[in-house]
């Protein structure tokens, strides 16, 4: 019976990587909006919609999207903004040792992600297509 029962149980490092990730995600959205001071970036514009985090909880690649309703040619180019956040990673890092006992916190890698922009390029192409 009881080798019948770990049959059904999930790997334990499966569920920390999710809680490490999802801890992560809440925290950087909220340094983003509450610290961040750089005047090169607006954080206000910037989301976090996933973190994906290595099986030894060593690495955490942080993927940042950019919601600009309006851009204009003064806003920073999207290499500025994951500049000036990859810069910032080790204080980013320290703050979230700061809010979690971890025994180690991962090191943060920022990505930017695409899906947003994506989704509009192909809604735009499928406008194209009823039109013509």
């Amino acid at each position: 019976m009881r080798s019948r029962q770990r049959l059904y149980q999930r790997p334990k490092h499966f569920g920390r990587e999710l809680r490490v990730a999802d801890f992560i995600q809440k925290e950087l959205a909220d340094l983003l909006r509450n610290k961040v001071r750089d005047p090169r970036i607006n954080a206000s514009e910037l989301s976090v919609p996933e973190v994906k985090v290595s099986r030894d909880l060593a690495y955490a690649d942080v993927y940042v999207a950019r919601f600009l309703e309006h851009p204009t040619p003064t806003d920073p180019t999207d290499e500025t903004v994951l500049d000036v956040l990859q810069r910032a990673a080790g204080f980013f890092r320290s703050e979230l040792a700061a809010r979690h006992s971890m025994r180690t916190t991962p090191e943060l890698r920022f990505h930017l992600d695409r899906t947003e922009a994506e989704a509009r390029r192909i809604e735009e192409l499928l406008a194209q297509v009823r039109r013509a």
